[in-house]
């Protein structure tokens, strides 16, 4: 894991140097945070087999995600839409279309779509070969 964040560190430090890139080439940070969401350290688990994982996900109006909790770092930028994530200590956070987020970890969380559109977002698992990238609570409905 720690090869793929080094690498991911020199790509984006080249990326930023833009000397061999055009002048019209934009850059935009999007997220730089070693803590998620909810103010807890990001650490990197040590896995055998190191594997990224980029989805995009879409929640249609009134729909959630469920409660469910990530055992590893996962990012998220919202392309469309506003998401509201509500936590078992019932803090609500909002992230809004075109931001970024570091999720929590190893906390029960639950995504939902209160808006008119879907909600889609790319998520980001940084996770490990034959993991899963989420684990979801029992006993608790979607909202």
């Amino acid at each position: 894991m720690k090869r793929i964040v080094l690498t991911v560190a020199v790509m984006f430090i080249c990326f930023v140097g833009k000397s061999q890139y055009s002048k019209g080439i934009r850059i935009e940070p999007l997220l730089k945070t070693d803590t998620t969401s909810i103010g807890q350290k990001i650490q990197y688990p040590d896995f055998r087999g190191d594997e990224v994982t980029i989805m995009k996900i879409t929640i249609p109006s009134g729909d959630s995600t469920g409660w469910h909790k990530h055992e590893f770092p996962v990012f998220a930028y919202i392309l469309k839409g506003n998401l509201t994530v509500e936590f078992e200590n019932n803090k609500t956070l909002q992230f809004k279309e075109n931001s970024s987020f570091a999720e929590v970890i190893n906390t029960f969380h639950n995504g939902i779509n209160k808006g008119n559109e879907d909600v889609v977002l790319i998520a980001f698992f940084m996770g490990g070969k034959g993991e899963r990238l989420s684990v979801h609570k029992e006993g608790i409905n979607k909202k």
